[in-house]
């Protein structure tokens, strides 16, 4: 028989376990302590604050109970953190390195393609979407150059590392735009990670707005002529 009842939890919030049953006990606010990293007084907290009906589920099976508990408020946390983020420009710089010391595989006519004014004279695709994309850049007299940006470019987030997928520059005059633009692959298979990803976009464009003003351009596309829509503007 559990020990803890909802409106109960607040005098459980400097015990140690809890039982569920005669034989397992388990430690509910130190493992959401451990998980979040948010004091014992803040999950007692909200604990205190959920329904009992949801609040009750934890009878019934303790570990999904911690691990969905744990994961919907490192969601909200991180959604909190994000709406308040600011980037600090840096001396730091990418090394030229990022591009030449990945070893990049792909096969012709498979996942790879020959290009004209991609950084290589090779690309390695992760999707037809992006073949299509990276074909309209090459024969695009709007396009200077472009690359697939790889793995070691990323803009560290809250929510973890996000990695745009192409850095495109723009002829215009004497001057060249760059436009950042990230491919969302597939769809997402939960609100989780539509959350997520949501999340690191909002980061990217903070990301780029701090570093250059107005010199880069960054957003979300699906399309050669989104693109041009967006930067064209």
């Amino acid at each position: 028989m559990i020990l803890l009842e909802k409106e109960d939890i607040k005098a459980y919030g400097d015990k140690d376990k809890i039982s569920v049953n005669n034989n397992v006990k388990y430690d509910l606010i130190g493992k959401l302590v451990d998980e979040t990293g948010l004091t014992r007084k803040a999950i007692v907290q909200i604990l205190s604050g959920i329904d009992k009906n949801v609040f009750n589920q934890f009878r019934d099976n303790p570990e999904e109970f911690i691990i969905k508990a744990a994961s919907l408020i490192n969601d909200e946390k991180a959604t909190a953190i994000i709406e308040h983020i600011t980037y600090n420009v840096l001396d730091e710089q990418y090394d030229t390195t990022i591009f030449t010391d990945p070893t990049i595989k792909g096969k012709l006519g498979v996942n790879a393609m020959k290009t004209s004014k991609h950084l290589y004279d090779h690309i390695v695709y992760d999707s037809n979407n992006e073949k299509a994309f990276a074909e309209n850049l090459d024969i695009s007299s709007e396009i200077a150059v472009y690359v697939k940006l790889p793995d070691g470019f990323y803009i560290s987030t809250p929510v973890g590392k996000y990695n745009p997928d192409w850095a495109i520059a723009f002829y215009e005059g004497e001057t060249k735009h760059i436009y950042f633009v990230a491919e969302t692959k597939g769809s997402m298979k939960s609100m989780q990670l539509r959350l997520i990803e949501e999340s690191k976009l909002h980061c990217a464009r903070e990301h780029f707005k701090a570093i250059s003003g107005e010199n880069v351009v960054y957003d979300v596309i699906d399309s050669y002529q989104a693109l041009l829509d967006k930067v064209m503007k």
